[in-house]
């Protein structure tokens, strides 16, 4: 079968990029730079990106607000015109059915872009749900996104812009001509560094991936694979939906209580959340470092152990995601664990391919960008 094409596909092909089978799309893991340099280059300068596998759809109509409002576990409906908000589609029972970001244009229109593996799979979801109260219309064949991350990504943007789009705030939107591009221009990203996300029609996607080509490679700047994309959304502890989000774990247990609003509120999955707010949860998904001197990264679905003396169930966990730190020194990874051994400090100990390595639970990121 052959695989799913981006707009960008000749363009990787071009700059030598080694494209891989990605969720049945053919994609560039990296380029020539290779991912180390190409990861730095996103920390230092400026990366581009190509997304346009992702998902795209608008929810149209009267009831888009209520609909909206039904299924986001965050407060999408009610933020303010030109804001994009990080939310969750969750199953009655609390699990995950994806994180995505929804775009409010009007209390009667909303721009969504979700995961690339989970498009049909959405789309069919928000449908069913709206039960024909909205319009639920795939634009995702049409529609292209690149991605602009890194130190020198705002300026450089903006010098290419018809609008001074460095002076959106963060999670804000609007329409600006990018490299003579209209686009959706959204201060968002998924590295860790400022930048934005520019969504613009299919067929322009050459057009604007060479300007901002040309514009970040005098800059240091350079395109970026799906490697160091990895990477990058590690070091920064943001999740992956496949490893640390699915339909059995809660966006409670994955530690983002702050993109479920209960208050007030009912939402597909809102019961359930609620009861497990208030009994407590079993297990939460910790960030964890291993020293670099141990030359150990431990990996999705290596198991976290207890090897204390008399220990009822020696694995008591999993790990989600994990690699090697660039940015920041050893190993990082995720894992879910239980609450006891979630405590910032505490050393777990992993099964790494028969070896039993200690890692560190952390609090927040593993990397900061400087302010």
């Amino acid at each position: 079968m052959d695989r799913l094409r981006t707009p960008l596909h000749d363009v990787h092909r071009q700059l030598g990029a080694r494209l891989i089978d990605f969720g049945g799309w053919d994609m560039p893991v990296q380029y020539t730079a290779g991912t180390i340099k190409e990861h730095r280059a996103v920390r230092e300068a400026v990366g581009l990106f190509d997304v346009s596998h992702m998902g795209e759809a608008y929810l149209r109509g009267d009831a888009a607000r209520r609909v909206v409002d039904t299924l986001c576990t965050n407060n999408v409906a009610g933020a303010p015109n030109g804001k994009a908000v990080y939310t969750l589609l969750c199953r009655p029972t609390g699990g995950v059915v994806d994180d995505c970001i929804f775009y409010k244009r009007t209390d009667d229109e909303f721009f969504v872009i979700v995961n690339a593996s989970n498009t049909a799979k959405d789309l069919a979801w928000l449908r069913t749900h709206a039960g024909g109260a909205c319009n639920v219309e795939d634009v995702s064949e049409a529609t292209a996104l690149i991605a602009v991350q890194g130190p020198k990504a705002v300026a450089m943007v903006d010098t290419l812009s018809d609008t001074r789009v460095a002076q959106l705030p963060s999670f804000a939107f609007t329409e600006a001509a990018v490299g003579g591009v209209t686009c959706l221009v959204a201060r968002t990203g998924y590295t860790g560094e400022d930048g934005f996300e520019l969504a613009c029609p299919a067929h322009l996607a050459v057009q604007l991936w060479d300007a901002l080509l040309g514009a970040a490679l005098p800059l240091g700047g350079l395109p970026i694979g799906l490697s160091a994309r990895n990477t990058l959304r590690l070091e920064s502890k943001l999740p992956l939906y496949g490893n640390d989000l699915d339909d059995d774990h809660t966006p409670l247990e994955a530690g983002l209580g702050w993109a479920v609003k209960l208050d007030n509120r009912e939402f597909l999955g809102s019961d359930a959340l609620r009861v497990q707010k208030a009994a407590g949860l079993q297990r939460q998904l910790v960030g964890f470092t291993i020293p670099a001197e141990l030359r150990a990264v431990a990996r999705h679905g290596y198991p976290v152990v207890d090897r204390t003396p008399g220990a009822e169930h020696a694995v008591i966990g999993t790990v989600t995601s994990g690699g090697p730190g660039i940015s920041v020194s050893g190993a990082v990874g995720l894992a879910y664990v239980p609450p006891t051994f979630a405590k910032a400090g505490t050393v777990l100990t992993i099964d790494c391919r028969g070896k039993d390595v200690p890692a560190t639970v952390v609090s927040g990121k593993f990397y900061k960008r400087p302010q």
